[in-house]
């Protein structure tokens, strides 16, 4: 059971996110309002689906023209992170009650991942308290794209303003990523991907093409690097 205690330490861990995310979750809004979305099917697609980074690709790629198998697939690709977030929490569920283990590992993101893992290294942390961060900081994140709509449906904000959140969500994911040769080969391979594939005119799936590449380039660079 968590006591008032336990809530004020998960809402003092979760602030700093939950901030961030009015500030990107607000864009993200105006994104899916101008696909035709309404508010509240923007709020169940942030609790249901909730997702950063996928969010901001459907409205993105759609106004793109890409079709929706690549919306699909590219989505798809780039979370499949998650499943190694929550894999990386399992030990962290020993002994935790089912229910309260799935909804921990379904409700991660980069940034909860990121705040909770350093709380489980210092200790004295536990899985109610993680997933009150993560539950809180979806809820900030929610409140904020259905902020958005509202906002993008009241005034007229240029997309292009609000889609460099998208860019930037990117940005931040590559920079904190550990500088490793790997990682620099597979960065360089996806935009070498995406810019050969909109030079030739297939702009619908060059980001799912450009991160398969950038995916294929690390694999190979590594494979050779252990073969010597």
């Amino acid at each position: 059971m968590l006591s008032g205690d336990h809530i004020r330490q998960s809402l003092s861990t979760a602030l700093p996110i939950m901030l961030g995310y009015v500030a990107i979750g607000i864009p993200c809004g105006i994104l899916s309002a101008s696909i035709g979305l309404d508010a509240l099917q923007v709020f169940l697609l942030s609790m249901l689906f909730y997702s950063g980074a996928g969010q901001f690709m459907i409205p993105n790629m759609w106004l793109a023209g890409s079709p929706l198998a690549s919306i699909v697939a590219s989505v798809s690709l780039v979370n499949t992170r998650q499943m190694l977030y929550a894999a990386s929490f399992a030990p962290r569920c020993e002994g935790v009650k089912k229910r309260l283990a799935f909804l921990f590992a379904a409700t991660v993101t980069d940034e909860s991942y990121g705040v909770n893992t350093a709380k489980f290294e210092a200790g004295g942390w536990s899985v109610g308290r993680a997933t009150l961060v993560n539950l809180m900081s979806q809820g900030s994140w929610a409140i904020s794209n259905v902020v958005g709509v509202l906002v993008g449906n009241a005034v007229g904000v240029p997309l292009a303003i609000a889609s460099f959140a998208m860019t930037s969500i990117f940005i931040c994911l590559l920079a904190t990523q550990k500088a490793s040769a790997a990682n620099v080969v597979a960065a360089a391979c996806a935009m070498l991907g995406v810019f050969t594939c909109k030079t030739i005119g297939l702009s619908g799936p060059a980001i799912l093409i450009g991160a398969l590449v950038g995916v294929m380039g690390a694999l190979l660079f590594s494979w050779a690097k252990e073969r010597g």
